[in-house]
């Protein structure tokens, strides 16, 4: 485990995404909250805020931090559902772990609530978007996931 205690205490925030892809069906009934198991995006913010706060319990050597916030926010296309999480805190560790975390559980729990409507679903373009703080500073992603980053 790096040694933190060394480190100052600063702001700092990150922002990770992901995508669920699948039947242009299932996305309509994601939207008009008629997927049969109940509101798809509720449980899924849910999952991805509990899964923030739970991401020490879950990487191995991830230190465990006081989460300021998180939010978990949906973009429905015609054929996806994509995930953004955003985590803030106030600690000497940056939050980038805890937003990937937050965007995976979210995708995962779509695909759970989504799955006897679609078995055909796939979660991808994990990846982060934004983080500040720290002392590496801030750093944005200026491509599309699955390119290399620009720093």
């Amino acid at each position: 485990m790096v040694d933190g205690a060394p480190r100052d205490a600063t702001h700092r925030r990150a922002i990770a995404r992901a995508k669920v892809t699948m039947l242009p069906d299932t996305t309509a009934k994601v939207a008009s909250n008629a997927i049969s198991k109940g509101d798809v995006l509720a449980t899924a913010r849910i999952a991805g805020i509990q899964a923030a706060k739970r991401t020490a319990d879950l990487i191995p050597l991830c230190h465990p931090l006081l989460v300021g916030s998180v939010s978990v926010n949906f973009t429905i296309g015609d054929d996806y559902v994509e995930v953004e999480a955003q985590v803030e805190t106030f600690d000497r560790t940056g939050v980038e772990m805890e937003a990937m975390t937050a965007a995976s559980v979210a995708a995962l729990t779509v695909y759970d609530m989504c799955k006897s409507a679609d078995r055909t679903m796939s979660i991808g373009a994990l990846c982060l978007w934004e983080k500040t703080g720290g002392r590496s500073g801030s750093w944005r992603r200026l491509d599309a996931p699955g390119e290399p980053a620009a720093v």
